[in-house]
Parts: C-alpha cells; sequence; structure tokens
C-alpha cells in the first residue's frame, strides 16, 4: 500500500525523464566543444542535430534574448554582401555556413538556459571536464608521452584536441575561472578536489604558450577576485576572498617555479613572454596590417570577402575589429559591435544581483571580457566557446528580464492592498 502511494503519477516521470534526457543532451553538446582537431569538428555535427530535435519540440526564444538572434544574423547578413564582392567564392559559402551555425548555438545556448536554469549546471560541469582532458592531452602531446602524442602539439606548444594552440588556451579560462570561482567561494574541505582539476587546466594554459590565454587568464581571474570582494559586504566574506586568493596565486607560482625547471620549457616561456615577436613588428607584420586593413575598410564598406584578407598578405586579419570590416562589411563592424557593447552593458548591470544563476554568469561574463580583449589581437569570429559565453550571458539577461516580469504584478498589487 506504501509503495503503491508513493509510486509518481506517469506524467511526472515523464518530465522527469525529458528533463535528463535534455541535460545529458546539451552536456555531451558541450563537452565535444573541447575536441575540435578538424572541421567539421563532431561538435558542429552533434549540435546541428540537437538544434534541429530541439526545434521540432518547441524551442522558445525570450523576447529579452530577441537582440542576440537579430545582431547576429544581421552580422552574418553583412557576411554575404561582402562575398558578393569577390571575384571567386571558392569556400566562402561553407565559411559563412559554419558563421550562422555559431550564431544559432549562442541563441540555443541562451535559449535553453532562459528556460532551464538548472542547465547552468550541467554546462559549466561538461566544459570543466572537457577542459581537463583536452588539457591533458595537450600536456601529453607537450611531453611526446606516448607515440604519437604529438599529435596534440603544434609549432612544439600544446594544442590539445584543437588544431591552433591560440584557440586551446582561450578555451579553457573559463572553466578555470570558475573553478578558481568555487575554490574562493567554497568549503575549504573540497580544496584539494578543486585544485587538482583547477592546476591541470591551468598546466593546459601555460603549455599552450599563448601569451593572450596568459593574459586573459590573469585578467579575468584580477575581474573575478574583483567582483567578490564588492559582491558581498561581508568582512569575513571578503577577508576568505583575500586568503584564497593569496594561497592559489602562491600554488600557481610553486607550480610554474617547478615547470620552469623542465628541459626547453624555460627557453620557450621566455621567448613566448615577449610582448613583441618578429612577425608583430615586420614590415607587413601584425601591426602594420593593422593600419592597411582600416584603410581598406574606407574604401570598401561592404567588405572585400570573407577570408581575402589573408589571401592579400598572406596573413590573416588577427583582430576582431578589422575582421569584421574586412569579411562582413561595415553592416556586419556594426552589428558585432553592438552586440558586444549591448552583451557587457546589460551583462555588468545585473552582474552582482543574488540570484540562483548568478555564479555561472559570473564566470561566463569575465571569460567573454577577457576573449573580447583578445580579440584585439586575434580573430574569434569561429571560436566556439565564444558563442558559448554568448549564450550563457543573455539566458541569464533572460532569466532576470522574466524574474522582474514576475515581480511586477506584486509590486502593483502591494499599494491597492493597502489602500
Amino acid at each position: 500500500m506504501s509503495a503503491v502511494a508513493h509510486e509518481l503519477p506517469p506524467a511526472a516521470v515523464n518530465a522527469k525523464l525529458i528533463v535528463l534526457i535534455a541535460s545529458s543532451a546539451v552536456f555531451l553538446g558541450v563537452f565535444l566543444s573541447g575536441f575540435v582537431i578538424a572541421e567539421p569538428a563532431p561538435y558542429d555535427l552533434y549540435m546541428v542535430g540537437l538544434i534541429i530535435v530541439w526545434c521540432l519540440f518547441g524551442l522558445r526564444i525570450s523576447r529579452a534574448a530577441a537582440p542576440l538572434l537579430v545582431l547576429l544574423v544581421v552580422m552574418n547578413i553583412g557576411g554575404m554582401i561582402s562575398m558578393t564582392q569577390m571575384s571567386d567564392i571558392a569556400g566562402t559559402p561553407l565559411y559563412l555556413s559554419v558563421s550562422l551555425f555559431l550564431a544559432f548555438t549562442a541563441v540555443f545556448f541562451a535559449s535553453v538556459t532562459s528556460v532551464q536554469p538548472n542547465l547552468y549546471r550541467v554546462i559549466f560541469l561538461a566544459y570543466v571536464m572537457s577542459a581537463v582532458l583536452t588539457s591533458l592531452l595537450g600536456i601529453a602531446g607537450y611531453f611526446h608521452a606516448f607515440p604519437g602524442a604529438e599529435i596534440f602539439t603544434k609549432y612544439d606548444r600544446a594544442t590539445g584536441a584543437f588544431q591552433d594552440p591560440n584557440v586551446f588556451g582561450p578555451f579553457l579560462v573559463m572553466p578555470g575561472i570558475y573553478l578558481l570561482y568555487l575554490l574562493l567561494t567554497g568549503p575549504i574541505a573540497r580544496t584539494p578536489l578543486l585544485a587538482v582539476p583547477l592546476l591541470i587546466i591551468t598546466a593546459g594554459i601555460f603549455f599552450s604558450f599563448s601569451r593572450g590565454a596568459w593574459g586573459m587568464f590573469g585578467v579575468s581571474a584580477i575581474l573575478l577576485t574583483g567582483a567578490l570582494f564588492l559582491q558581498s559586504a561581508s568582512g569575513k566574506f571578503r577577508l576568505r576572498v583575500v586568503v584564497m586568493t593569496i594561497a592559489a596565486v602562491s600554488l600557481l607560482v610553486i607550480a610554474m617555479l617547478v615547470i620552469l625547471q623542465l628541459p626547453g620549457v624555460s627557453e620557450m616561456f621566455s621567448s613566448r613572454a615577449q610582448l613583441e615577436q618578429s612577425y608583430d613588428t615586420a614590415r607587413l607584420g601584425r601591426f602594420a596590417r593593422y593600419t592597411i586593413g582600416f584603410q581598406m575598410a574606407l574604401e570598401h564598406p561592404l567588405g572585400i570577402g570573407p577570408l581575402v584578407f589573408g589571401t592579400i598578405f598572406g596573413e590573416d586579419t588577427h583582430d576582431i575589429w578589422l575582421k569584421m570590416l574586412m569579411d562582413y562589411g561595415w553592416l556586419g563592424f556594426v552589428s558585432f559591435l553592438t552586440l558586444t557593447c549591448w552583451t557587457i552593458a546589460a551583462g555588468f548591470r545585473i552582474l552582482l544581483r543574488d540570484r540562483p544563476w548568478q555564479p555561472y554568469l559570473l564566470c561566463a561574463y569575465v571569460a567573454f571580457v577577457g576573449n573580447i580583449g583578445l580579440g584585439t589581437f586575434i580573430d574569434i569570429d569561429h571560436w566556439r566557446h565564444v558563442y558559448l559565453l554568448l549564450g550563457l550571458i543573455w539566458g541569464a539577461i533572460a532569466l532576470e528580464y522574466r524574474h522582474q516580469r514576475q515581480l511586477r504584478p506584486v509590486e502593483l498589487t502591494a499599494p491597492a492592498a493597502k489602500a
């Protein structure tokens, strides 16, 4: 009798099953984002199918997240217009298809998290696991831990399961920041459990020898610590943040000193730590191409076509703003600039509000700001994790919008009740 009484109704069982399937599907998608050795990557193929299936079962786009969809679509329309300026479109349609697909992934993640906030935890867990595994692959490749491990390196730098160390390193920043957040705010007893994956991810960032990733991780960590310090009025918590930050930095410094004693590491670190490289300051180096490119943008308001800049100068733009002007025209540039400013402003406005999803928003936000800063020196328009971060931030924006709308009737009825 008691067993029957405690049985869940079929509708409740089905609802829980649907939530489990949905969570597992999203988990796998995010996990696959850490493995992009070749294109199309497994992530791309899987996410196309997942988005289509989710749309068939009713993917709801919040009104608050609509600007994300509109601006990303307009940006890609700019790319299509820019393509008309090319004499030979070659593989451009495929390139723009990937751009549009990535835009839809951002909208997808914003939509699902705004409807099911519990997916934030699933996404972050999948991201951390993916980052740890791809970091281990990169570290193993750097040290030639097993035959064929060099596939996980490029130019004697760890790439993990990525094509480029300059993408591999930045990919690891957000999960590293999330683990740092948990380290600073979680129970002391969990410190060893969090320190191990954090050290693995940090080692992955280090062995990528990506100056951008190093700087991005440092800046994001500072922003995170500052936000936590400002968020709490508790002197005890602030002291804890300071103490844990000092402990974390000390641990990382000790680990770095040990790593630098390894053969070849110190030389590579010294070489990569220089602010200027030969390919930056050469006659047609990165900085010279910036000047030339911005002059070309004034002469070609519709753009010159995706990837054409690289065929002219032998190197791509290595600057997301110049990339937008050249590949997506002024229309794409203005759209991306508007989206970036809107995301940063709207995210900042709700950044420190006490909400269940606030920790995830905070970590995604500081990582996004770091990626945008890094975009000044490298192209990020096809970085999958950037679109994931966009989706996570806009999902939180949509959640806050819904939260405020739910509070509004209460605020309106309160004066009436008093009357």
